[in-house]
């Protein structure tokens, strides 16, 4: 009873720093941000592209969030919001050095004719022979996000998002082996 009546006074603090920075504008709330987004930001475009290209599409959505924090809307998941920035940025840089080739979701890959056992440097090779859709659906899925949350993101409907993933994971499955247990 009586933790119900404090909470009653005393109000939660607000855990959408991103609405409050696109608020305030104060840049103690864009710290917050990256110290809570900033790697899951960087990992999920490294698992897009390669370090480098990774690191300046971060920074560029950085900027893009101090830029564009007034088209925030509170009621948005803010992680969400955050990745759709990137994940614009990186489809206009793929496209500015025209290796952009958005493949159709049920793109098959033949299955390579020697395996190895199963080690991360054999999952990011399978991993990066995927199509961007089924490659950024699975990365996606992999950092928490639901399925709503994808769809948000990339901008594809529900079921779509789940052909991206259904074909990603048959395709992962091949490249490294259909016997491999790890897969």
């Amino acid at each position: 009873m009586l933790t119900s009546l404090k909470s009653w006074f005393i109000s939660q603090p607000c855990d959408d720093h991103l609405a409050d920075y696109a608020k305030s504008g104060d840049n103690r709330h864009l710290t917050k941000l990256v110290a809570l987004f900033g790697n899951d930001l960087y990992h999920y475009l490294v698992t897009q592209s390669n370090e480098q290209l990774a690191f300046d599409i971060s920074q560029q959505t950085w900027l893009k969030v101090i830029e564009k924090r007034h088209y925030y809307q509170s009621q948005d998941n803010p992680k969400a919001w955050l990745f759709r920035l990137a994940r614009n940025a990186l489809i206009d840089e793929f496209r500015k050095q025209q290796r952009f080739v958005e493949l159709e979701d049920d793109t098959a890959i033949a299955a390579p004719n020697t395996q190895q056992d199963f080690d991360y440097d054999a999952f990011n090779h399978a991993l990066m022979q995927l199509s961007f859709v089924q490659r950024e659906a699975l990365s996606l899925q992999q950092e928490g996000f639901s399925l709503e949350d994808i769809q948000q993101i990339t901008q594809s409907n529900h079921e779509t998002v789940k052909t991206r993933l259904r074909y990603a994971k048959q395709n992962l499955k091949t490249l490294l082996g259909a016997h491999n247990e790890q897969a």
